[in-house]
């Protein structure tokens, strides 16, 4: 069974900056949850994504136990969207489509991620039960940390030319 998360937010930025931050590999540790220990183990020297580009990487998503990712960049269209698929990892399938839209209030990120689970019926009840709201938890703790990157600086910002007037 394939599963399907979609989300949107507004970034108050250009989207040249949503598009530098969002495909470079090396920002992931900075918008996963502390307790998942993200680590980007392919050296990038702050690449830019390209359609074939592999990355390994570590992380914590339950329990504290580790395991390795490996993804691929299978599309790419500047500064429009991008896809990165799961080669090696947890999950049977792992296709995560983002999409940057310009707009009158900076960019519509929006999100959409189809996975599927292994292990048959037993993978639907491990989804069911834990997965499911784990990456409820980690899209909730990006969202959170994207707002206060993109969107608190600008509130900031607005209220200290208000006060200024």
């Amino acid at each position: 069974m394939i599963y399907e998360l979609y989300r949107e937010q507004q970034l108050h930025c250009s989207l040249d900056e949503a598009w530098d931050f969002f495909s470079s590999p090396n920002n992931l540790p900075m918008i996963a949850p502390p307790e998942m220990d993200f680590t980007v183990i392919t050296k990038l020297d702050d690449k830019r994504i390209f359609e074939g580009m592999q990355v390994d990487y570590r992380l914590k998503p339950l329990f504290g136990i580790p395991l390795k990712w490996k993804s691929e960049v299978r599309s790419v269209d500047d500064k429009r969207c991008f896809v990165d698929y799961q080669l090696e990892g947890p999950y049977k399938m792992w296709h995560h489509y983002h999409e940057f839209v310009s707009n009158e209030g900076g960019v519509l990120m929006k999100d959409l991620l189809k996975y599927e689970m292994k292990y048959g019926l037993f993978g639907r009840v491990i989804n069911r039960l834990i997965v499911r709201d784990k990456l409820e938890y980690i899209f909730d703790n990006r969202r959170n940390i994207v707002e206060q990157l993109f969107n608190e600086r600008i509130s900031v910002q607005q209220d200290l030319a208000i006060a200024n007037l």
